[in-house]
């Protein structure tokens, strides 16, 4: 017990450790006990911050802020309109288009389950087949006991994808009005000297913004490229793989491996072991190594300096707290972290306050 009261002395003397600290928690707590019904605020103020960007680079032309805000602003409606009545009708199509056609899928899946016995006795036999297709049908069930819960409650959702509508736009044009106005409100809740908390900032500031607004940029570019290769190809359903190619950038490693699985799933349904099948998972690959190996050193002009290890920890601690939001920051936020164990005080830098 008195090791343990000797280091909270002595890492927690310092006033400026012990504001951070609780400045932490209660933000902590606040998101996570709270994080429902703050979500259209929280969705307001990442676009928000992702838009700010955009702004700021107006706003080095010498041109005011109103008018730099405006104009993205615009930029920003006209992109969600076209999201929603051009990309999500389209979406909506092909998703029907592919759920009317999984029962033939499967079919010809079991065709093929009941082939390999006959290539294959010494690995696989006809009982372990059986119940290979007796777990996929299971699962097919509860699937489809799942979509009919959904549509149940397909009206709330709508509802509230009508408020978020009308609410989300409000809040990220006056997010981006008053900037100032709101960080100077903020500020003035705390105290003057914050140098611990300014260097986090600062450190956190720089790192976010160089991933979240390129991870945004690399899901648009990897979506509409994917779209168009797939689209170019013939390929079924090509908008909505090329939506789930995109999306997968998200989650680093775990993504593209999944959604390789439908992609090459899709295609071989559609033409079988032919040379289009071939073509389209070259060029699916092509894909995937350009998006690792150009686009995302063109993107992000810092490296996230995080081993793989802390980046999987981080995803599946943050997506269980906080679901698909926590998977999409699961990166800034183990960011957060380090930058706050780094700024963090050492025993060293405590003794020289105190002499100095």
């Amino acid at each position: 017990m008195r090791y343990l009261t000797q280091w909270f002395k002595r890492y927690f003397s310092d006033p400026e450790v012990v504001f951070l600290t609780i400045f932490l928690l209660i933000l902590f707590a606040v998101v996570l006990t709270m994080g429902d019904m703050l979500a259209p605020v929280l969705a307001s103020l990442v676009i928000a911050y992702l838009l700010e960007g955009l702004v700021g680079m107006i706003e080095r032309k010498r041109i005011p802020r109103f008018i730099a805000v405006s104009v993205v602003y615009l930029a920003f409606l006209l992109f969600v309109t076209l999201l929603l009545f051009v990309v999500m009708p389209q979406l909506y199509r092909q998703l029907t288009e592919l759920f009317q056609q999984i029962p033939l899928m499967i079919t010809e899946g079991q065709k093929l389950l009941m082939q390999l016995p006959q290539h294959y006795p010494e690995f696989i036999s006809p009982d372990e087949v059986q119940e290979i297709i007796a777990s996929i049908r299971q699962e097919i069930a509860e699937l489809g006991q799942t979509l009919v819960s959904i549509s149940f409650s397909s009206v709330v959702g709508v509802i509230t994808v009508l408020v978020y509508l009308i609410l989300m736009p409000l809040l990220v044009f006056f997010f981006l009005k008053d900037k100032r106005l709101i960080l100077n409100y903020l500020l003035g809740f705390l105290p003057r000297d914050r140098r611990l908390a300014d260097t986090v900032w600062r450190d956190m500031d720089r790192q976010i913004a160089n991933y979240v607004r390129g991870k945004f940029w690399e899901i648009v570019i990897v979506w509409g490229v994917s779209s168009f290769v797939f689209s170019v190809l013939g390929l079924q359903y090509a908008v909505l793989l090329g939506v789930l190619v995109g999306l997968s950038v998200i989650i680093p490693y775990i993504g593209a491996a999944v959604v390789t699985f439908p992609v090459i799933l899709i295609a071989w349904f559609q033409w079988g072991w032919g040379s289009e099948f071939i073509t389209l998972t070259v060029a699916y690959f092509i894909i995937q190594i350009l998006d690792g190996n150009v686009l995302v050193p063109v993107l992000f002009s810092e490296a996230v300096n995080l081993h793989p290890v802390a980046i999987i920890v981080a995803i599946l601690v943050f997506g269980g707290l906080w679901g698909l939001w926590g998977v999409f920051f699961a990166i800034p936020l183990a960011t957060l972290v380090q930058a706050i164990i780094s700024a963090w005080p050492t025993v060293d830098t405590l003794d020289i306050q105190k002499q100095s």
